[in-house]
């Protein structure tokens, strides 16, 4: 069932967390800058940056809509949980991070599920996890429903910049619309879901545009993409049109660990954080190398286990050969994370007749 797509366009990404507890980096926007304009050097697609409720740290949409202004190709994904937030706002937020970043935002989408998290708000108790992640699914839907109920082309509904009306009722919340915002640069800004879970998974087969799994070898990575590429079909998607990536925390600390058990050319073990690849970045580049070229993953997001050194590593030492391969990018040729990712800017589903010329979507 596997396609032959990531054979022909590794897909990168990294994580750019400062995840010093109660460090300075954690709260130093320069630190995220630094970062996120080194993984820009580096060419990869995009950049990461976790959030939730049940740890303290700033808002990962309002870090990198900071950061937008100051680079220029890179992708921009801030983690935004549906749990207890407006999807009015939500949608509003990843459409201002579109617009500001000149079409190059997507949003994680995760779920707040415990209790401690629920006290934060006194709205709702804590609740199963599917329940959470079929809302999810939902925020996602009404998010595309108002990103396209404002379109500036002429004539797009009749007259322009007429706002299509939305009405939706989920199980957890309703939303009139329409958007304040006109319609992102991108159409719909990129969904990314982390997949490895059986409860987030029928929600990423149907709404993501990227899948992360966390893997701890090729063949556990290529069943899960294949389960989600055939789950995208049943539910009437392009499978090609979802993009699976291995995440993996690396620690390239050094290069003594390659030989240890489970680790360097033994791949990744499983480990608290998830599965922890630790060697030097040769050797990570050769697993890359291996894992995508067998056609079973898309590409990988990696998580730096110490968040300067690693990333640093990995930018100027994995890729750098990856890149000298030829089998990753060395300049982006387009400037949207959509392009990045070879994903087609969505029509949009409420357009009619265009009066006058301009753009379908």
């Amino acid at each position: 069932m596997s396609s032959t797509h990531g054979r022909g366009l590794l897909h990168l990404a990294a994580a750019v967390d400062q995840h010093v507890a109660g460090g300075p980096a954690l709260f130093d926007v320069d630190s995220y800058v630094e970062a996120v304009r080194l993984a820009e050097r580096g060419g990869l697609d995009f950049v990461t940056l976790g959030d939730s409720f049940a740890r303290p740290g700033p808002d990962a949409l309002g870090v990198l809509a900071r950061v937008a202004p100051v680079t220029a190709r890179i992708g921009l994904v801030p983690t935004v949980t549906t749990t207890h937030t407006e999807p009015f706002h939500v949608q509003a937020a990843v459409a201002t991070l579109d617009w500001v970043s000149g079409g190059r935002a997507g949003w994680q989408l995760d779920v707040s599920a415990t209790e401690a998290e629920a006290r934060l708000f006194g709205r709702r108790p804590a609740e199963p996890g599917d329940e959470l992640w079929r809302e999810a699914g939902e925020v996602a839907d009404v998010a595309a429903r108002l990103w396209d109920s404002r379109d500036a082309v002429a004539g797009r509904f009749g007259g322009r910049d007429k706002p299509q009306h939305v009405d939706f009722q989920g199980a957890a919340f309703s939303v009139k619309g329409p958007s304040g915002l006109p319609r992102p640069p991108q159409g719909h800004p990129v969904r990314v879901v982390d997949a490895t879970e059986g409860q987030a998974r029928q929600t990423a087969a149907r709404y993501a545009d990227v899948a992360l799994v966390r893997a701890v070898s090729a063949a556990q990575a290529g069943a899960v993409r294949d389960e989600l590429r055939v789950a995208a079909k049943d539910l009437g998607r392009d499978p090609d049109g979802l993009r699976v990536l291995a995440s993996l925390v690396v620690d390239l600390g050094g290069g003594e660990y390659a030989a240890a058990p489970g680790h360097g050319g033994g791949g990744p073990r499983p480990s608290a954080h998830g599965p922890l690849y630790r060697g030097g970045p040769v050797d990570l580049a050769e697993l890359i190398t291996a894992w995508h070229t067998s056609g079973l993953v898309d590409g990988f997001h990696l998580v730096p286990a110490e968040p300067r050194r690693d990333l640093e590593r990995l930018v100027n030492g994995t890729v750098a050969l990856l890149q000298h391969r030829s089998l990753f990018r060395t300049f982006y040729p387009g400037r949207t994370l959509r392009e990045h990712l070879g994903l087609t800017r969505p029509a949009n589903q409420y357009a009619g007749p265009v009066a006058t010329g301009g753009d379908a979507a």
